[in-house]
């Protein structure tokens, strides 16, 4: 039971393992691959790999003795590429060559197309995979003393055969002994912890660098065991993250009236065009947190005739987070959002189902932490049903717990949840944790008890009892999560710089509502008037049971109040 997981993403690789102690998978942190996090990766993904890849000739005798096969299957002798963060700086000025800035589209479509060039010598989508994953693994054994022989890879959907095909063969090569394969919506309904005693229907949100790809699953026990799962329906568009950030040059250069180079024509101009991209791909990230970044265009001295374009010419341009997603709707992106869950209903309708038909939605990619994306999910489907905390890791975290064995046996609550009261003198929220996270559910009703004392703000009788019942994200820890506020901002949980602050969502203020009091409570009143208890039914929903001391009464009974993530 060695619990190696890897998702081969397009723009991102994770690989993870089950840590016994914690019982729980953990992503690999291998600092010379992976992404490094500050002013350049305001996302802060420091433990994946940019599933990108520098190929090298490798002429010495070791790396040639390791290319054969008896020596490849048991020995990592030799460096055939530079992969992750390593071939991306050998890459900052000119690309080489012999650079492939990603395989995993052309591995299963076009297994043969050139990728990479050294010399006079070409390498196919195939080659470049397979020393990519070589590469993968030999750190990885540098860094644990171990070599992965037992592994668990995550395919797109309905992914082709050719595609499996061609990892097996690598596999294969490199020494894997064992290896399987989980469809990426079971590995990510399994890493956001959904449990696999019931059956389910998810849509799963796959928005990355390259495509977006919409997807709704049935998931029964059986097939989460098995790693496979059921397509009700599907839909798509062949764009991704980096498409958005071309869009984003486009305007930004419009805007400081800047010309924006032909991509394609080689020379100072291709390199140029490049450099625009990566700054517009930074400024992109960091107004997910922020509410502007400075788009600032200064080329290097090796690009000589884009230096004397440049002269006299504005070269930087404050861009607020409104601004981007002015863009994007402009490119009707969010249009596209809403067209493909258009098309999904209609799959659905024609099955016999609809939306109301799916249980959760589960997004995965960074592209799901654009301005706005969202927010269209949470529209369509409820904050209660979206999740969407570890886009990055969800996928490989649950191939990890698939590799080891190991399903939750029982869903559990996520957030901390709790009621707002006010303090009598300062007149300043306070927040009284009722459910705290890792709650297992269905929970007894009176999870939580407690006898209360009417407020009566403004001095008046309170004749309706009231609780505003709030979703609380807390920081802390080592491990980063994603959240939004209830403006719908992200906000970053955890990880680097992490200084515990709080996301407070309100749930039911719009019908806080909880019982009428007859008699009312008047004011100076200090006996606890209600008893009140609080639980989790089996459908995720807060039930409240709300007793009348003075009367009697059985106000609420085990009724719900809100729907928890």
């Amino acid at each position: 039971m060695s619990g190696w997981a890897i998702d081969l993403g397009t723009t991102n690789t994770g690989v993870a393992r089950w840590h016994g102690e914690t019982d729980r998978p953990r992503l690999l942190e291998l600092p010379s691959i992976c992404r490094k996090p500050g002013r350049e990766e305001p996302l802060e993904a420091p433990r994946m790999v940019p599933s990108a890849t520098h190929v090298m000739k490798g002429d010495d005798f070791w790396t040639r003795v390791g290319r054969w096969g008896l020596f490849q299957r048991n020995v990592f002798w030799g460096k055939q590429a530079a992969i992750g963060r390593e071939a991306l700086a050998l890459n900052e000025g000119w690309r080489s060559p012999g650079f492939a800035p990603s395989f995993k589209g052309a591995l299963g479509r076009a297994p043969h197309q050139t990728l990479a060039r050294v010399r006079q010598e070409t390498y196919s989508a195939r080659d470049v995979a397979r020393m990519f994953m070589r590469e993968l693994f030999r750190i990885v054994a540098e860094s644990t003393g171990e070599r992965i022989r037992d592994l668990v890879i995550t395919t797109p959907v309905e992914s082709y055969d050719a595609y499996r095909a061609e990892l097996v063969a690598i596999g294969k090569k490199l020494g894997v002994q064992r290896l399987r394969f989980i469809d990426e919506p079971v590995a990510a309904a399994i890493g956001y912890g959904l449990g696999v005693g019931a059956g389910r229907r998810v849509l799963v949100v796959d928005y990355g660098g390259g495509t977006l790809d919409l997807a709704v699953v049935e998931l029964t026990a059986r097939d989460m065991a098995a790693g496979s799962c059921h397509v009700l329906a599907k839909e798509g568009r062949p764009i991704g993250g980096n498409r958005v950030d071309a869009w984003l040059v486009e305007a930004f250069a419009a805007a400081m009236e800047v010309p924006v180079p032909e991509p394609d024509h080689g020379g100072e101009g291709e390199l140029w065009y490049g450099l625009m991209l990566d700054e517009a791909r930074r400024v992109k990230e960091a107004v997910y947190f922020q509410k502007s970044a400075t788009f600032a265009l200064t080329p290097p001295d090796d690009l000589p005739s884009v230096r004397a374009r440049m002269q006299g010419r504005r070269r930087y341009l404050d861009v607020t987070r409104e601004q981007v997603v002015a863009v994007l709707e402009q490119r009707a992106m969010y249009a596209m959002l809403g067209d493909c869950v258009d098309g999904i209903e209609r799959q659905l309708e024609k099955a016999g189902l609809g939306l109301s038909g799916v249980d959760e939605v589960l997004m995965v990619g960074g592209s799901t932490l654009l301005p706005g994306v969202y927010g269209v999910f949470e529209e369509r489907f409820g904050r209660d049903r979206v999740r969407a905390w570890q886009p990055f890791e969800a996928v490989v975290y649950g191939a990890c717990a698939f590799s080891a064995d190991h399903f939750g046996q029982s869903d559990f609550i996520v957030h901390d949840y709790a009621f707002v009261t006010y303090d009598p003198r300062t007149h300043e929220k306070q927040y009284t944790t009722i459910i705290p996270r890792g709650t297992r559910f269905p929970s007894a009703p009176d999870l939580w008890r407690r006898q209360l004392v009417p407020t009566c703000a403004l001095g008046e009788p309170e004749r309706i009892f009231k609780l505003v019942v709030c979703e609380i994200g807390g920081g802390g820890g080592d491990e980063r999560r994603f959240t939004w506020d209830a403006a719908g901002n992200l906000r970053k949980l955890g990880g680097e710089g992490d200084v515990g602050e709080q996301v407070v969502v309100p749930l039911n203020e719009a019908n806080p509502a909880l019982g009428h009091l007859e008699p009312p409570h008047e004011p100076g009143d200090t006996r606890p008037r209600l008893e009140i208890a609080f639980g989790v039914n089996a459908d995720r929903w807060l039930i409240a049971t709300v007793k009348d001391l003075k009367t009697r009464k059985v106000l609420m009974n085990a009724e719900p109040v809100a729907r928890l993530l």
